[in-house]
């Protein structure tokens, strides 16, 4: 059953199902008149001469300094065994006299005592080291271990 439409009444004009564009035209016409007056009022700078780019390194960055811990709280100085604290202290208070100051990277093995790991922190702050840093793996995709 379909529907049908209502015969129109005899004075009625016919329904138009045209859309009549003739306002958008007009509105998209004022649009792009003031868009042209516009544009060259924003664009204005005042006129400068800026510096050229130079490609020379500001400062030279020293080497890091590596101190590992291994799973048995035993300090390594890169890939040098150390005697004790006080010779990581020595090396500490040297390097902590250079300028520019290097950054100290603290590797530890995740099974060592944290005490160990302390040890080496402190030893670094009585030095002086502005710089400490610890590295760690990264984690798998997604974020999670």
């Amino acid at each position: 059953m379909a529907l049908t439409p209502l015969p129109a009444d005899p004075g009625e004009d016919p329904f138009n199902h045209t859309i009549n564009t003739t306002p958008l035209v007009d509105v998209m016409l004022v649009l792009l008149i003031i868009f042209l007056i516009t544009v060259p009022v924003v664009t204005q700078t005042i006129a400068l001469e800026l510096p050229k780019e130079r490609n020379a390194p500001a400062q030279i960055r020293p080497e890091h300094v590596v101190i590992s811990v291994d799973r048995d709280g035993a300090v390594h100085w890169g890939m040098e065994r150390l005697d004790g604290p006080q010779a990581l202290s020595q090396r500490l208070r040297a390097v902590a006299g250079q300028q520019p100051q290097p950054e100290v990277h603290i590797r530890a093995d995740e099974r060592v005592a944290w005490r160990a790991v302390e040890q080496v922190n402190d030893a670094c702050m009585r030095a002086g080291i502005v710089k400490v840093g610890y590295v760690t793996e990264p984690t798998a995709q997604g974020g999670r271990l």
